[in-house]
Order: C-alpha cells, then sequence, then structure tokens
C-alpha cells in the first residue's frame, strides 16, 4: 500500500519560511514525478509545483515562482517544498501528489498518490 505523508507545517508570521517535506512508502517512486497542489479555505486544491522523476525539470504556479523551490532525494524517497517570503494568501493544507509516470504534470487529475496534507498559516 502506497502512503504519502507530509511534515513541516504550522504557524508563521508574513515574510516568513517553512520547509516541507513529503516521505513516501510502501513502494519507490525514484522513476515517477512528484508535486505539490494546496487548498486554501474555500477554494478549490490547486497546483503550487512539480518535479520530475529525476528532478531535472520544475514547474512552478505563478504565486509561488521566485518564493518556492520544489527538490527531491529519490535515494530517501522524500519530495521537499521550501517556501520563502510567505503571505497570508499561503494559507492552505498543502498536498504532496506522486504519480507512476516519469513526467510532471501540474493537473491534480494526473497524479495517482496523495498524502493527507499538512497545514500552513501565515499570519498577517
Amino acid at each position: 500500500q502506497v502512503r504519502l505523508v507530509e511534515f513541516g507545517g504550522g504557524l508563521v508570521q508574513t515574510g516568513g519560511s517553512l520547509r516541507l517535506s513529503c516521505t513516501a512508502s510502501g513502494r519507490a517512486f525514484s522513476t515517477g514525478a512528484m508535486a505539490w497542489f494546496r487548498q486554501g479555505p474555500g477554494e478549490e486544491r490547486e497546483f503550487v509545483a512539480c518535479i520530475n522523476w529525476d528532478g531535472s525539470r520544475t514547474e512552478y504556479a505563478d504565486s509561488v515562482r521566485g518564493r518556492f523551490t520544489v527538490s527531491r532525494d529519490s535515494a530517501e524517497n522524500i519530495l521537499v517544498l521550501r517556501m520563502n517570503s510567505l503571505s497570508p494568501e499561503d494559507t492552505a493544507v498543502y498536498y504532496c501528489a506522486a504519480r507512476d509516470s516519469a513526467v510532471a504534470v501540474s493537473v491534480a487529475g494526473g497524479y495517482d498518490y496523495w498524502g493527507q496534507g499538512t497545514r500552513v498559516t501565515v499570519s498577517s
């Protein structure tokens, strides 16, 4: 059984930073793409960032480009999202996602496995 677990959410002030991690168990995702999505209060789930199987290509939502960085350690089965210059608009539950395909995509429907999410709250 595949299990993705996110860590690192919490409360931070505007302008602060957080580092989210996602660990995968049950199988290795060394050949599969992974991504972060988020869902704010009363909002639809939205794409944040994705990374292909070997980390050679990343993609970001316009709202986070330049502030967030996605990376992965396939040997350790860990996906990381470093978030800087956080604002209240970044407040959301952040989800880790993985897919069997090596190519990263920015649509939620393209991912086969999901974590339970970790909450990030940015205070003003």
